[in-house]
């Protein structure tokens, strides 16, 4: 199962669904966050390997995103 920010994903959703679970993405920026990871949309939560899931964080602490399970805020 993956977990982003703080938040177990649901299995077997395509990534631009599973991300509209953390509080704080929508679809829009659902899309957007995949395509600065390099993760293709119609990707599924548990086809997600360590490498996609780690450049899914990066790009979420990147863009200063705030979401659910952590508080990323402007400086």
């Amino acid at each position: 199962m993956a977990r982003l920010a703080g938040v177990d994903l649901p299995r077997n959703k395509r990534m631009d669904i599973a991300l509209t679970y953390i509080y704080g993405i929508g679809r829009a920026l659902a899309k957007e966050i995949l395509q600065a990871a390099n993760v293709p949309l119609e990707k599924r939560t548990d086809d997600l390997d360590d490498n996609e899931s780690r450049r899914l964080r990066e790009v979420i602490e990147q863009k200063q995103i705030k979401v659910e399970g952590n508080s990323i805020t402007l400086a």
